[in-house]
């Protein structure tokens, strides 16, 4: 594994070394400022640039294209609010999906499930511990952004999210988030509506280098991909880990989202 991931810089195979908790506080430190914490270059160079080359022929040909009209909760309609309300705004989203099943032997794979990964996570997150996904299409995703293709404004139903970015794009594709726009107990729909209308001076924005392992929490901290531009296309693996084994999405969840069931 050490021929794919930086473990010189990032030490993920000595748990429980003064370098690995070192690792572990200024990660938790970060999450816990920013929301987020970015391990740059944790996947080497020459390894990244070839994954990405492994996945073009599938991404072209075989992903699935999805694209929907949303507003930022995925949800038709929320109680108390009118339909009309600012905070319901929709936008678009357009991206190209490749499953798990279609990256079985691809070194995303290798990435997502080594088991060293999966117990530094769960140090960062004060979690007993950190299962892979049982899902055959939705543990791993690897998903693209073409030429003016976004992800919009969202919450995460997860409480994190964890990606790795295998490709930039040349222009655009840059993460942007809203730290704690919401809370549990306060949906805070007048700072939504604001976010939306483009006068919220809170949003930062992130550009994400190839290589970069990317930890984040998004349930309350609004986040989109801006539009692709250039012949480039954004590519990045989505990870799904659970507290609990064997999560499995619905035979609807799955043809939602990918267009087929397992």
């Amino acid at each position: 594994m050490s021929l794919l991931i930086d473990l010189q810089r990032y030490p993920l195979d000595q748990p429980g070394s003064g370098a690995w908790q070192a690792l572990v506080e200024h990660s938790r430190q970060a999450l816990r400022a920013h929301g987020m914490f970015n391990l740059e270059g944790f996947v080497r160079a020459e390894v990244i640039a070839e994954a990405a080359r492994q996945l073009e022929p599938a991404m072209r040909g075989e992903s699935h294209t999805h694209s929907r009209t949303h507003n930022i909760y995925f949800k038709p309609q929320i109680d108390g609010l009118p339909g009309d309300h600012p905070a319901l705004r929709r936008v678009e989203t357009v991206s190209h999906t490749l499953c798990a099943d279609q990256l079985q032997s691809s070194l995303v794979t290798q990435v997502y499930e080594y088991p060293p990964l999966l117990v530094f996570l769960a140090a960062v997150m004060d979690k007993p511990a950190l299962h892979l996904m049982a899902d055959p299409l939705a543990r791993v995703n690897v998903m693209s952004y073409r030429e003016g293709e976004t992800l919009n404004w969202h919450f995460d139903r997860s409480e994190f999210t964890t990606t790795l970015m295998l490709q930039a794009p040349d222009q655009g594709g840059e993460f942007q988030y809203r730290t704690d726009l919401r809370s549990d107990n306060d949906p805070n729909y007048a700072g939504v509506a604001e976010l939306l209308e483009g006068r919220d001076a809170h949003v930062r924005t992130l550009r994400l280098q190839a290589g970069t392992l990317n930890v984040f929490r998004g349930k309350n901290t609004a986040h989109r991909v801006t539009p692709v531009r250039g012949a480039r296309e954004r590519m990045v693996a989505v990870f799904s880990y659970y507290e609990r084994p064997g999560v499995l999405f619905s035979a609807e969840e799955q043809l939602g989202f990918y267009g087929r069931t397992a």
